[in-house]
């Protein structure tokens, strides 16, 4: 017989998950790289797998732990995307505010995660008008001890932090890349729901421990609910 679980906290990636950037990661990098006389050619296919993971993890991976040009390069990335933000090039994933809102007035809580650094973060929030009233609380990895995904660091301070929930199997995260999806496993989350409006595909998805695989986060309160009424029925 199943216990009665209630989802009361729900950890949403960001950039294709509930922002579409439309390839903004990748533009920015190869305009990063290039500004820093590297060739992002020899770069990009790691770039695509590591989706999700904290940007200057993964320009040190890149420039085999030199601290310095790892760090020179993410300002560059940083500065490029900021740029793109700001030249009006994203927007919300279609339904991502209005799922938001539908898991707010379900009474849950709702934390938006992100790989980048707090200052485009900020930028992007603001330039959706997301950054007053939309969820209860933004991280960025400075945020949770600098690791980000897959590290379930992000995830398990959004808990902490909230004080939502009192188990982690009331947890839902949510994301569109594999390193979305180990995150949400490492955390102990309930619900693991990868989404295809990103980076990586179902397979990827499932593969990395997604327990439901959705089209669009637009389809995450549905979810949600369905999962508790089947733990309803349980106790019945």
């Amino acid at each position: 017989m199943k216990n009665k679980q209630q989802m009361s906290l729900v950890v949403l990636d960001m950039a294709g998950t509930t922002v579409a950037d439309g390839g903004l990661v990748e533009q920015a990098f190869d305009a990063a790289a290039t500004r820093l006389g590297e060739d992002p050619a020899t770069m990009i296919d790691y770039v695509r797998a590591t989706m999700g993971e904290s940007k200057i993890s993964v320009f040190r991976h890149l420039f085999g732990g030199d601290e310095q040009r790892a760090q020179r390069a993410n300002l560059a990335f940083e500065e490029a995307y900021g740029e793109l933000v700001a030249d009006g090039r994203i927007a919300p994933v279609p339904g991502a505010a209005e799922a938001i809102a539908q898991l707010k007035d379900q009474g849950r809580t709702v934390v938006l995660t992100t790989g980048f650094a707090r200052v485009t973060q900020d930028a992007i929030l603001d330039a959706l008008g997301w950054a007053d009233g939309l969820v209860d609380l933004t991280l960025c990895p400075a945020d949770a001890g600098g690791r980000g995904r897959p590290y379930p660091d992000m995830v398990l301070a959004a808990l902490l932090r909230t004080g939502a929930v009192d188990d982690v199997r009331q947890l839902v995260v949510a994301g569109d890349t594999s390193y979305d999806m180990l995150s949400g496993v490492r955390s102990g989350a309930g619900i693991v729901a990868g989404v295809l409006t990103g980076a990586h595909d179902e397979a990827a998805l499932k593969e990395h421990g997604a327990t439901r695989v959705l089209s669009s986060v637009a389809e995450l309160p549905a979810l949600i609910r369905e999962y508790e009424g089947e733990y309803e029925e349980g106790e019945g």
